[in-house]
């Protein structure tokens, strides 16, 4: 929240006395009441949305605005559940806003799930810090081996993240995310068509700009990484989605663990 700026000491019409002088004089405390109170106001919206209101962890507008694709994976929850079915008992979320994805699958019946954020979360509210302490969100560097053992989780969801990582760390990450899921993985990447662009803050974040990559680069990249598509959990996405005139704004892309 800006500094409410200060009023001047020095008042207009100081130097000559009259109408104006004497208007401005008496009108200088109901200003400074009024704008007390608006400051007050402010105050209070800000703390209130800290404490998780206004939507709380359900709310996915901030999500779309910056993580277009970790919003998509909450909308996609349900499409998931009937092509995934059983696999979705105990389920990995690797991006941005993890916290807010963790929550909307703890929802389902039957799911455990465990986020884990690759940036540092500067703005988390009361409920993502509960998840943290929990341990069911955790902070660390995809770049590096992930701090789980293999086969740890059914499956694994990953939204926003690979794409802001260049082909030699891709190398090594999206190999180990294979390597920590039992199922499958699924990837939510962006289109290049958007001409989705990273925003300053995000860019300083990240550490660079996200490369959005075509369907065909990404095919290529994963035979050429030995990495092979979940043909079946594919084909049921799709259904449900159609059967849902479900549309997904992001790229999804279904892929085998590695066994």
């Amino acid at each position: 929240m800006s500094r409410r700026p200060g009023i001047p000491s020095r008042r207009f019409g100081e130097s000559g006395g009259g109408l104006f002088s004497s208007s401005k004089s008496k009108s200088s405390p109901i200003l400074s009441i009024g704008l007390l109170i608006v400051g007050g106001l402010f105050l209070v919206a800000y703390m209130y949305k800290g404490s998780g209101g206004f939507g709380g962890l359900d709310s996915v507008s901030r999500v779309e605005g910056d993580y277009l694709c970790s919003g998509e994976v909450q909308q996609a929850i349900p499409i998931l559940q009937q092509a995934y079915g059983d696999s979705m008992h105990k389920v990995l979320h690797v991006g941005p806003d993890a916290c807010y994805v963790v929550s909307k699958l703890l929802k389902q019946d039957e799911t455990e799930a465990w986020g884990l954020e690759p940036y540092d979360i500067e703005d988390a509210d009361n409920n993502c810090k509960t998840l943290i302490r929990r341990g069911s969100v955790r902070v660390a560097d995809i770049k590096f081996p992930l701090p789980y053992r293999p086969k740890s989780f059914s499956l694994v969801i990953v939204s926003d993240a690979l794409d802001y990582l260049s082909p030699r760390y891709l190398n090594k990450t999206l190999p180990d995310l294979a390597r920590v899921s039992a199922d499958g993985i699924v990837i939510f990447t962006g289109v290049p068509s958007n001409n989705q662009k990273a925003k300053v803050a995000d860019v300083s974040k990240f550490g660079r700009a996200a490369k959005m990559r075509s369907s065909a680069w990404w095919t290529r990249y994963f035979a050429q990484n030995n990495l092979e598509e979940n043909e079946a959990a594919s084909k049921k996405f799709g259904q449900a989605s159609t059967k849902s005139s479900y549309v997904p704004k992001c790229q999804i892309f279904h892929l085998k663990s590695l066994h």
